[in-house]
């Protein structure tokens, strides 16, 4: 009886295996796996020269300290 025991759970774990790979192959495969992106064109080297309306000799400095009233103290609180 112990060979009809052994030859059983061979059989439902052969079994088994061949339905997860089957579910597994049908859920986790196919045109779901399939992903697109978008094309993007290259990075090159070249700059364009910046539009002098805006940056000019006479463009305001962001980068300048504003200084607002007479208040010279250096701890701002």
């Amino acid at each position: 009886m112990k060979q009809k025991d052994i030859a059983l759970i061979a059989v439902v774990v052969i079994f088994a295996g061949i339905v997860s790979l089957l579910f597994t192959n049908f859920f986790f495969s196919g045109k779901s796996r399939e992903l697109t992106a978008e094309k993007v064109d290259a990075i090159s080297s070249k700059f364009d020269k910046p539009d002098p309306k805006v940056f000019n000799k006479d463009a305001i400095n962001p980068t300048q300290l504003i200084q607002i009233g007479d208040n010279n103290n250096p701890d701002p609180f």
